[in-house]
């Protein structure tokens, strides 16, 4: 059930930063404050931490935080489904290798 959250939280991650995202397209402080992609996103970031300090008293510090490397993940699939991002080898590479590297690192040996 703690990793189900986890993997929620980082998609939430993700998700926010892609409102984020959009907010950033609007011209001016004042034009980016009246977006609502800017409050969506903040919104999903403190859900998302929320979750995250929730995990964070079930498991070890040392196994969460690399495992939050799976919004890198999620973020290259919402960047090119919805702002249609080229992907390339190397950027597919580099999220492999930061996966295997969380899984690797939270692995209880």
């Amino acid at each position: 059930m703690v990793y189900v959250v986890l993997l929620v939280m980082t998609l939430m991650g993700s998700v926010a930063s892609l409102f984020l995202k959009k907010a950033s397209g609007t011209k001016g402080l004042l034009g980016m404050l009246r977006n609502v992609n800017l409050y969506v996103g903040g919104g999903l970031y403190v859900l998302s931490a929320v979750l995250n300090i929730w995990v964070l008293r079930f498991l070890d510090y040392s196994v969460v935080l690399p495992l939050t490397s799976l919004t890198y993940m999620w973020t290259m699939f919402m960047s090119r489904a919805f702002l249609k991002e080229k992907i390339t080898v190397r950027k597919i590479i580099g999220v492999v290798l930061i996966i295997i590297g969380a899984v690797l690192v939270s692995m209880k040996l």
